[in-house]
């Protein structure tokens, strides 16, 4: 007991000091995560942000064992990003749950701003990405990744819910550039 004691001693001193000189470690992307950076500007209390945390964690167990209902559960009813709505969300879910195994998602949240209108709404900018292994060549892929998107969420049926994501579609895309309709 005593050696457990002091190896988790051990390792909190550690992430502390670290934490401390500027070291901290985001989540890895081949065993996902969700954290608020450090640097994060945060509007909104302790209990809301623990709140949309909890969602995008929600996402994560969905993801896990590649239960499609409880995934499109997290987004809103009315959902709807570049044209795409829930149930075009439901297709694209499906499809990737066909090509891949073991998905799992990366966010760091650098800022999270709350308001608490008729109707609570939140904008989220995250940075992430979504790997999977892929059934066809069983290699780990890159499904998705996403640079300072603005996640918009809604306080629905007594829940966070994803409700689509800040940005015009643009007029004529890139090749190889798709809106990110995931979360």
């Amino acid at each position: 007991m005593h050696r457990r004691t002091t190896a988790v001693a051990m390792a909190i001193s550690v992430g502390i000091m670290l934490q401390s000189y500027g070291c901290a470690m985001p989540p890895l992307s081949h065993r996902g995560g969700i954290q608020v950076d450090r640097w994060a500007e945060v509007k909104a209390d302790d209990k809301t942000v623990a709140e949309i945390l909890s969602t995008f964690r929600e996402a994560e167990n969905a993801l896990e064992v590649q239960n499609l209902d409880a995934l499109m559960n997290l987004y809103a009813q009315d959902y709807q990003y570049h044209g795409l709505v829930k149930e075009d969300l439901r297709k694209i879910w499906s499809q990737l749950f066909a090509q891949y195994r073991s998905l799992s998602s990366n966010h760091i949240f650098s800022r999270v701003a709350v308001r608490s209108d008729r109707v609570p709404t939140a904008e989220i900018t995250c940075t992430g990405s979504l790997y999977g292994i892929s059934q066809e060549t069983g290699e780990r892929e890159n499904v998705d990744s996403w640079y300072g998107e603005v996640h918009y969420l809604v306080y629905q049926d007594g829940a966070w819910r994803i409700n689509g994501h800040k940005g015009a579609p643009r007029k004529a895309r890139q090749f190889g550039i798709a809106p990110h309709p995931f979360f």
